[in-house]
């Protein structure tokens, strides 16, 4: 089997590989082994050392690699070089902060000593898409090295070349043991993977059926797995919002990664009473953005990544308007760019109402009050993300409450950070990454009595 690397942009191939066969990812599987041995022995010091180490090179080889990242997969070039910086605060802020969120937590008893103590999983699969195909993968490895474990790393087809950069940034910052080792396989070589009694868990980043599967393996086999899936993020906003800022930020957040992003805004749900100005002026910034060559620092929305994509989106947009749904602005595709598009007046049944759209489309709905908005906003098998628009407490705090979400930011856009949980309910997975819950995903929580 072959894996293409191939410009979105241009439909040029850039570089092919040959995928693992099973000696070769037996053997990977072995090195792990071994590395564990290392990387567990090693104090949070060391492992510190070597992550800030790895921080540094990221910041080093920004340019260079948020280049390949846009080759790969089309994002703008300035927001690739972003999303390497981000890689590089995240593996500091681990080396900073792992000893204390794994430090013994003492607990009063009867006993002479009670404390619980994390100690590491062993070998974990990463299996991880391309839309970020840097932060995806640092999200995880950083805490769990951190944590003392080891990553093999089974990364999306159609960015191979940035899953080979990823391993060797870790291997020179000094994790050069195979504490991370990118196994370049297709996706029907990965249930050999988890399948191995030697890898205790996997933790999946992507689509939902990609997670119902590696979920049911991982249970065959009494294995500990993290989901992040799909999203339909609602970005509600009322009449006490400031409404400039809602708006700049509503484009910024369906546009983020030329649209293909679970947690970027997808469904925009505004009160009634300021839904004409609403729309106006969203659907004019929409229509303002520059779409092309994402290699040029000027582009603001460049090509999908691949062709099935954009024909998805494609179809789409054109059932949702014949279902009913009213086309504002854009509908229109040239090879894999897709028009900035914003569709209203969408029937319940139309794909744009219930569907989450990977790309630049958004879908406006109108609400009377909170009551339906957070009913609309529910109104979808995900719960990754929302972002409310409100300058009114009370109203907030409703918000807060009401929406099935795993995360609800105020006046902000929904974004991931190191220093908060990050992940969703419902069809949106399970489990956690980022902050000291993620960090807690791959140890074994021992308790440790002393009578």
């Amino acid at each position: 089997m072959a894996i293409a690397s191939v410009n979105p942009a241009t439909g040029e191939v850039l570089r092919t590989f040959e995928a693992l066969h099973d000696a070769a990812i037996d053997a990977a599987i072995a090195r792990s082994e071994r590395a564990l041995r290392v990387n567990r022995a090693r104090g949070f010091r060391e492992r510190g050392i070597r992550m800030q180490k790895t921080a540094e090179i990221l910041e080093k080889r920004q340019g260079e690699l948020g280049r390949l990242i846009t080759m790969e997969m089309g994002k703008p070039v300035k927001a690739a070089v972003a999303e390497v910086a981000k890689c590089a605060s995240t593996c500091r802020y681990y080396a900073e902060h792992a000893e204390g969120y794994l430090a013994d937590e003492h607990v009063k008893t009867e006993a002479q000593e009670t404390f619980i103590r994390y100690e590491p999983m062993g070998t974990i699969l990463a299996v991880m898409p391309w839309n970020f195909p840097f932060w995806q993968v640092f999200r995880f490895a950083a805490p769990a090295l951190m944590a003392g474990n080891v990553a093999l790393l089974k990364h999306a087809s159609n960015v191979p070349q940035c899953a080979l950069a990823i391993e060797e940034v870790f291997r020179d910052a000094g994790f050069a043991d195979h504490e991370f080792q990118t196994l370049l396989i297709g996706s029907e070589q990965v249930e050999r993977v988890i399948a191995d009694p030697r890898v205790k868990a996997v933790t999946l980043t992507g689509s939902e059926p990609a997670g119902a599967s590696v979920a049911s393996i991982a249970a065959k086999h009494i294995k500990k797995a993290v989901l992040e899936l799909g999203g339909s993020d609602p970005f509600i906003v009322m009449p006490s919002a400031s409404l400039d800022d809602a708006v700049t930020t509503a484009v910024k957040a369906r546009i983020v990664n030329n649209g293909q992003s679970c947690i970027a805004a997808k469904r925009f749900i505004v009160h009634e009473s300021i839904g004409d100005v609403f729309e106006k002026r969203f659907v004019a910034a929409m229509e303002a953005l520059k779409v092309g060559d994402p290699m040029d620092e000027s582009t603001d929305v460049g090509p999908l990544a691949t062709p099935r994509i954009a024909s998805d989106i494609e179809k789409q947009v054109r059932d949702s308007v014949a279902a009913g749904a009213q086309l504002l602005t854009g509908g229109r595709r040239d090879g894999n760019y897709y028009a900035p598009t914003v569709l209203a007046r969408i029937p319940p049944h139309a794909p744009a109402a219930h569907e989450e759209t990977f790309g630049p489309v958004a879908s406006l709905f109108r609400v009377k009050d909170v009551d339906e908005a957070i009913a609309v906003a529910n109104d979808t098998p995900f719960g990754l993300g929302a972002s409310v628009w409100t300058n009114d407490r009370a109203e907030a705090d409703r918000f807060i409450d009401g929406i099935e979400t795993g995360q609800v930011f105020i006046n902000a856009m929904v974004a991931s950070d190191p220093r908060v949980p990050f992940g969703g309910t419902k069809h949106s997975g399970f489990g956690r990454e980022l902050g000291a819950y993620g960090i807690r995903e791959f140890v074994n929580v021992k308790t440790v009595w002393v009578g």
